[in-house]
């Protein structure tokens, strides 16, 4: 908008799909491709475990691994999810007046037939339905970061990407990333680094952080615990650190899966080797056991919160490699 011959902006712009913050604000919204959508679970803000200072976690869904104690079983599918509570339901049948596609009927629930809008979960009056996931354009997940920008400017946060896996929504990631840093904000990203190299390098080079998974040195019980092998993952943690400095893996403590000493040993090795100093220790936890109950799946993991002790044990090992140890991340 000009006024007296120069551009204001802190006039509210109307354009469309509502009334833009500033001149920057609606030409980002005009030059982004309304098509560039991504599938969002879950945008947690105050994250303190993610990356440095106070964090908005976006959490995108897809994952190629199928880890047995996963705490998101929500992400592993690309698609949205609509799960139902039979024990909430009321039977008023809002959800079949709300439903556009006739996907939801007195008889029953046609997924073939829905697109995931939400109405049904909107109207329900009692929680009985949840929504799992939904398209979300770049625009409405920066609106939702920027809202934290003063806890990030006096902690030394920002906003960190995860999952699922970021990487298999490469182009939606990357895209996100860059809208991030051109505001100024530090990046990070989660990453499990199952991926072709390039995609890899691409994303990594587009963030300040890089949080890398190591779950397992044998590749036999890496498959066998999260459906597949290993050997992507190291080669690309090693070329990505010959890259990046700014680098730390994180290592699920899983109980009666990868606790052991030789395998502990051959984590520490593992990462001074790669040259990275810092590693995160997650110790197992069952909080996300009662999503797989929703999803009508079965939780099977036969890990075990390690003991106190265990876990003491574990933080020597790395720390007597000269390694600076994290409990939580």
């Amino acid at each position: 908008y000009y006024v007296y011959g120069r551009i204001d902006k802190s006039l509210p712009i109307n354009h469309g799909e509502g009334v833009f913050k500033s001149v920057e604000d609606a030409l980002y919204r005009e030059n982004t491709p309304p098509e560039l959508r991504g599938r969002v679970f879950n945008i947690q803000r105050y994250s303190l475990h993610d990356g440095p200072g106070i964090r908005t976690v976006v959490f995108l869904k897809g994952c190629p691994l199928h880890c047995a104690w996963c705490c998101n079983p929500e992400s592993i599918e690309g698609k949205p999810h609509i799960t139902f509570n039979p024990d909430k339901c009321i039977g008023d049948g809002r959800c079949i007046e709300a439903c556009p596609t006739g996907a939801r009927e007195a008889e029953g629930y046609h997924v073939e037939m829905c697109n995931f809008c939400g109405k049904c979960v909107e109207v329900c009056p009692t929680g009985a339905l949840e929504l799992l996931g939904r398209e979300m354009r770049i625009g409405e997940i920066i609106d939702e970061v920027e809202k934290d920008r003063l806890f990030y400017e006096s902690s030394g946060g920002g906003a960190t990407l995860s999952g699922g896996e970021v990487l298999a929504q490469r182009e939606f990631a990357l895209q996100l990333l860059k809208e991030f840093r051109s505001r100024m904000l530090h990046t990070a990203i989660e990453t499990t680094g199952f991926a072709p190299w390039e995609h890899v390098e691409e994303i990594a080079s587009g963030c300040d952080l890089v949080l890398y998974d190591l779950k397992h040195m044998d590749s036999a019980a890496h498959r066998k615990y999260t459906g597949v092998p290993n050997e992507r993952i190291l080669e690309n943690a090693v070329r990505l650190a010959q890259k990046k400095r700014e680098i730390i893996f994180r290592v699920p403590l899983i109980g009666g899966v990868n606790t052991d000493m030789r395998n502990i040993r051959a984590l520490a090795q593992f990462v001074v080797q790669t040259g990275v100093e810092e590693v995160h220790l997650l110790p197992y936890h069952r909080l996300g056991e009662s999503k797989y109950a929703k999803l009508g799946r079965e939780y099977d993991c036969a890990g075990f919160t390690p003991e106190k002790e265990a876990v003491d044990e574990i933080r020597a090992v790395f720390e007597s490699h000269n390694l600076v140890v994290m409990m939580g991340g």
